[in-house]
């Protein structure tokens, strides 16, 4: 189920919003987040999906950027058995487009424009470099295959590789730290 930004802010603001699990990459999450959000990685989140449902027992809302990533995260919660999961319609995106409070640190590029930049340099230098050596122009074509796998599963391998570069750490990457802001809240 989703929830709008509208209706998000309105929750927040009476102070009757529900636990706000942010999804994407430490990077992301330190250059903008929703204040009172907490950063719970998706691949922590998967990895450690029992364990989080012992420590969300009340109403959740999922953000990413868009929407995509907090989908994979409504699935692995509710494979867990997590009830009351919410999507925030649009993601950050949406939040910040609607008005919405946005706590900012360090900028940085979002996991998306990273994924466009390198197989956009890949695929332009495969081109290139296949003037001279066409076999190589074969990984042009290599990438622009992964992308649309990527779009027809729904899935990114290189976001998920680039997620994993100390760019987008952040210093909420070990699960024992998540679990220590969530019971921070209830403590």
């Amino acid at each position: 189920m989703k929830v709008d930004v509208a209706q998000l802010r309105q929750q927040v603001g009476a102070g009757l919003g529900p636990r706000l699990i942010d999804v994407r990459t430490p990077g992301e999450f330190e250059t903008a987040h929703i204040p009172g959000s907490y950063n719970v990685p998706l691949d922590l989140l998967r990895e450690h999906r029992e364990e989080l449902r012992r420590h969300l027992d009340e109403q959740v809302v999922l953000i990413c950027r868009s929407g995509r990533r907090a989908v994979e995260a409504e699935q692995a919660l509710a494979a867990a058995g997590l009830p009351n999961l919410r999507l925030l319609d649009g993601g950050i995106v949406a939040w910040q487009a609607g008005g919405g409070e946005v706590r900012h640190g360090a900028p940085r590029w979002d996991l998306e424009r990273q994924v466009r930049l390198v197989a956009g340099t890949i695929v332009f230098t495969a081109v290139v470099v296949g003037l001279l050596v066409p076999p190589v122009t074969w990984l042009a074509g290599l990438v622009g295959a992964g992308l649309v796998v990527a779009s027809l599963t729904n899935t990114c391998v290189m976001g998920m590789l680039l997620a994993k570069l100390p760019y987008n750490r952040g210093p909420r990457t070990t699960f024992a730290a998540v679990v220590a802001a969530l019971s921070d809240r209830s403590g």
